[in-house]
């Protein structure tokens, strides 16, 4: 590839300069695969960054600079998620092949606790942990369960239930690494500037419960029927490898009245490899299903840092995060000796809406 290759795909980004050493190794698999793309810029950042840091702790050696004060922060938060879901669907393997068979969709509208510990180094880098876990109970909203099983009329509705949904135990794990560059690039001090790198987990715990099933398709007369007791348990796993950049605007350097109050923002997007396992407890035999999935998520992040005092900061934050991954559906009852797998419209998706307040403590 040479760059009349690469001024064909597009004008580069500013930030995609620094990844220009990777690019004549991709070849035309810039084109057909981002993921091998992402892999690559990922690596030419880190690259990056290990140059300007070591740039960075240069120049500190040779200017006798500071060690950084209070470089431990430890925060206790609070979260909850409303308007939020994980959801899958899939189609129909043999003819007629409708899409969706069948969509399920499981509401996770709770609240969330936990802790960040993170450590600042060398004047330049920061390193973070997350780890939150929910408060097990009933989600707000209500599952759903939809079915499209007439052949003949594939676009006609011909199951669907609501059931309530209990959050079981859950957790939410973050760990992340990011580089300060506002004086590298030439910004002012009052807006801090970094990319980042890291990793997040996600495990959640889901039951179905106290149902009610109806039949809607035109001319079907069956009675809507009672599900009682627990009806679907339901395990997402979704691991997240992102990058991304985060910044921090001082208001008080323009707003007098507003000294102690900075401005906390967030962009990052993420390779997704997912895995569900769903467990029909009400169906005949031992039937389960799992989704092996891979995809992108995007995240964003808007909030408020009020200090206190010297040591002591209060933050609300608003958190998006929207996750969207296709794969393979692999069914099994070994009560009737089933067990095949397909990937006919096989879609996970996810959208998590959040508030989150926490207490920091700087040390």
């Amino acid at each position: 590839m040479n760059m009349d290759d690469i001024g064909r795909i597009g004008p580069i980004p500013p930030v995609a300069k620094w990844c220009l050493i990777c690019l004549p190794r991709l070849g035309h698999s810039i084109v057909n695969s981002w993921n091998s793309c992402a892999a690559y810029c990922l690596a030419c950042l880190i690259t990056t960054w290990m140059i300007l840091g070591s740039i960075s702790l240069a120049s500190a050696a040779q200017i006798g600079s500071p060690s950084v004060e209070k470089p431990w922060s430890v925060d206790l938060r609070v979260k909850y998620n409303f308007n939020s879901h994980t959801s899958f669907e899939f189609g129909n393997p043999f003819s007629p092949y409708q899409s969706p068979l069948s969509r399920l969709e499981f509401p996770t509208n709770t609240f969330w606790v936990g802790a960040e510990v993170r450590r600042s180094f060398f004047s330049r880098f920061s390193l973070g942990v997350e780890a939150l876990t929910n408060i097990p109970g009933d989600s707000s909203g209500v599952f759903k369960d939809s079915d499209w099983e007439d052949d003949e009329n594939a676009k006609v509705k011909t199951t669907y239930s609501e059931s309530k949904c209990r959050m079981e135990r859950s957790y939410d794990v973050r760990g992340d690494l990011d580089l300060k560059i506002y004086d590298l690039i030439g910004f002012p001090s009052w807006f801090d500037i970094r990319p980042l790198i890291g990793v997040r987990w996600q495990r959640y715990n889901l039951m179905t419960h106290d149902g009610l099933q109806s039949y809607p398709a035109p001319g079907d007369n069956r009675p809507a029927q009672s599900l009682p007791g627990d009806g679907i348990y339901f395990e997402q796993t979704y691991w997240h490898y992102f990058l991304g950049v985060r910044s921090v605007y001082d208001i008080g350097k323009h707003i007098k009245e507003a000294a102690r109050w900075k401005l906390l923002m967030q962009l990052d997007w993420a390779y997704v490899d997912g895995n569900n396992v769903d467990h029909h407890l009400l169906r005949s035999g031992n039937r389960l299903t799992y989704e092996k999935t891979r995809g992108d998520a995007w995240h964003a992040l808007l909030g408020m840092k009020v200090g206190l005092t010297g040591s002591i900061n209060a933050n609300i934050i608003a958190d998006y995060l929207r996750i969207k991954t296709t794969g393979s559906h692999r069914l099994i009852n070994s009560a009737y000796d089933i067990d095949f797998s397909f990937d006919s419209g096989v879609t996970v998706w996810s959208e998590q809406m959040s508030i989150t307040m926490n207490l920091e403590y700087m040390f």
